[in-house]
Formats: structure tokens, C-alpha cells, sequence
């Protein structure tokens, strides 16, 4: 886990200098502190890890975490459950909290996760969605089969975690695709 590179986006300052000072001498995790204009400047290429975020920014930047749901962990303060989401209780001991820290990292590096990473056709599909075309439209287009570009959709649903038109349209805004 020493190569992973994680993000802290918390608006409690003490709590991100407390859980990097964790990450970075207990787990030996490279760990920064971003703030909100974090969001401005996202270079996908260098996407991290892992995310720690409190419950106000996953509210405020629903659309860039959905995606990457399996990426984060939600600061809370109790034992608050988000459906399909680790969550990290910060107001326990020290101790329960690198206890619960490596059940987390230990679950998250051993997770299957599929490819994120498109390809160059997928892009192109994925371009053509968010400029509103339609299945017939990208086909012809592309000079490739309908059936070509459902399996694409298809496979964009499945290495993104989205599945609707908007979210597809917006993913691509958000990285730089359209």
C-alpha cells in the first residue's frame, strides 16, 4: 500500500492532519490534504487511490465521487451507514481507528475491481453520447455497427458505474472529454 496515493478532503482541518499523520507513520500511505479546488484541477491521469471525505463534499460532489464510489471513505461521527459506501467512525480511540483503517485498506486492495481505463473507441463513444447522439448516429459516424455501439455502452457502464445518458454526459464534462 506504500505506492498508493490517497486524498483527504475534509473541512475539518484537524481531523485531515490527524488521519494523514495515521496513513502516512502507521501505513506508510503517501496522503495529502486537498481542499475544494481540488475539484478544478483534476488530471484523471493521476487519479489517486483512494479518497477520505467527509460527508458535506460527497453531498457537494456527488457526480464526481458516484463513479468512483469504490474509491472513497466517508469521515463520520458515529456508526452512520451509507448504502455502498465504507464509512470511517473518526470519534472512537486511537487505537479502533488503525484497527479499522487496515480492515478498510485491507478490504480495498483486496477488492476485484474492473478496468477503468478506456479506450480510445470508448472515448469517442463516450464524446458522441455527451454530444447527444443517439445509437444510429454514433454508428454511422464511426463507420461501425449499431450492435459495436451498444457493446461499447456497454462496456462504458461497466468500467464507470454509470447508467444513465446525463451521468455518462456528465462524466465526460467533468474529465475533460467534451
Amino acid at each position: 500500500m506504500s505506492n498508493s496515493r490517497v486524498i483527504i478532503l475534509t473541512h475539518d482541518t484537524l481531523e485531515a492532519i490527524g488521519l494523514k499523520y495515521v496513513l502516512s507513520d502507521v501505513f506508510a500511505i503517501n496522503a495529502h490534504i486537498a481542499d475544494d479546488g481540488y475539484f478544478s484541477n483534476f488530471n484523471l491521469s493521476i487519479e489517486p487511490h483512494l479518497f477520505f471525505i467527509d460527508k458535506a463534499t460527497l453531498v457537494a460532489n456527488l457526480a464526481f465521487f458516484l463513479p468512483r464510489k469504490s474509491k472513497i471513505i466517508v469521515l463520520t461521527a458515529g456508526n452512520e451507514v451509507i448504502e455502498d459506501i465504507k464509512t470511517l467512525n473518526t470519534s472512537i480511540s486511537e487505537s479502533d481507528i488503525i484497527n479499522a483503517l487496515s480492515q478498510l485498506l485491507e478490504t480495498n486492495h483486496n477488492e476485484e475491481k474492473p478496468s477503468t481505463t478506456l479506450s480510445s473507441r470508448e472515448i469517442e463513444v463516450l464524446r458522441l453520447i455527451a454530444l447527444g447522439k443517439i445509437n444510429k448516429e454514433i454508428a454511422q459516424e464511426l463507420n461501425i455497427s449499431i450492435n459495436t455501439v451498444l457493446t461499447h455502452r456497454k462496456n462504458l457502464t461497466a468500467k464507470l458505474g454509470i447508467k444513465s445518458v446525463s451521468g455518462l454526459s456528465f462524466y465526460a464534462m467533468m474529465n475533460g472529454i467534451v
